[in-house]
């Protein structure tokens, strides 16, 4: 019997851009480095505003002479649009084919074997237990009953596991448009690239990676009772967050980790819809360790 799940994600939706100039196009937009990508792989990774706020996030995947982008389908055709706005003269062709695809996530032992053969199937680049990720034609059913996710509700089950790695997803997680992409946790999940040329926003990114202490993040909470999406996280009567997906007691919130640190500090409770919250205990560390590393680098004597 497979030990794969596999959830149909009936809110993606597919851009194809081709032609010969479809490469330079995107590699001078997007966060990460798509140059040379193999047919076949994929890389996570958003388009900005000039100011750096993610406006879309969404997997580019190599496909015959251009790419497939896996971007939430009511964002497909605003996508559209806006690689339009950058493309002037050059030879790209950029249409919105979501009904002519599936989206689905395969996870799991067996969800290599499970989609093999099945349309374009691609690991799904953000973190090794997350799985695969899978562009099927419209019309062919690929989830009989017995493959599907074992909760029933197959996006449901896709959701458990993203709150489990603290996976965020724009629109569900965080907010398009007033949303840096540390902020989304793109630096962890390999959604940007630190080597490659320029891109729109780049430089706001760059400042965050080297110079800028980061202390609103995506990351995973616990509550000691069922937790509501879109709730408020307190620190007393003050707003420091917000949940977004849950999953019982569990859920993926932007905080603010230094707000965290606080709570602690002062021994004052977090609590979201008058149930108390705790942070993920690695991403306060982490958060911990940049903030002393921004300290001891701020005391370092300047040359002059």
């Amino acid at each position: 019997m497979s030990a794969a799940n596999i959830a149909r994600l009936s809110d993606r939706g597919v851009v194809r851009v081709t032609g010969a100039d479809s490469e330079k196009l995107l590699q001078g937009l997007v966060t990460n480095d798509v140059a040379n990508l193999a047919l076949g792989d994929a890389r996570y990774a958003g388009l900005l505003s000039p100011q750096g706020k993610i406006l879309f996030d969404f997997f580019v995947v190599r496909q015959g002479d251009g790419y497939l982008i896996d971007v939430a389908r009511a964002k497909a055709g605003e996508l559209v649009k806006r690689l339009s706005m950058y493309k002037l003269r050059a030879d790209v062709s950029i249409t919105d084919v979501s009904d002519s695809f599936h989206v689905y996530a395969s996870w799991g032992p067996d969800s290599k074997t499970e989609v093999e053969g099945r349309g374009i199937s691609y690991t799904d680049p953000r973190h090794p237990m997350i799985g695969l990720r899978l562009l099927c034609k419209a019309d062919e059913n690929i989830l009989p009953a017995k493959r599907q996710a074992p909760s029933g509700d197959s996006r449901d089950a896709y959701d458990t596991l993203r709150v489990q790695l603290a996976i965020p997803e724009g629109g569900r997680d965080y907010d398009f448009g007033d949303t840096y992409p540390h902020e989304a946790d793109f630096d962890l999940l390999h959604g940007v690239s630190f080597t490659k040329g320029c891109y729109v926003g780049q430089e706001i990114v760059a400042r965050m990676q080297n110079k800028t202490l980061v202390r609103k993040r995506a990351v995973k909470v616990s509550g000691n009772d069922e937790l509501q999406s879109n709730s408020d996280i307190l620190l007393g009567e003050i707003p420091v967050g917000r949940i977004g997906t849950v999953d019982g007691t569990d859920a993926i919130a932007i905080l603010r980790l230094d707000r965290v640190v606080e709570a602690e500090q002062k021994k004052q409770p977090l609590t979201a819809g008058g149930v108390a919250i705790t942070p993920d205990e690695d991403a306060v560390d982490r958060y911990r360790a940049s903030a002393a590393q921004r300290s001891a680098a701020a005391a370092l004597p300047t040359s002059r």
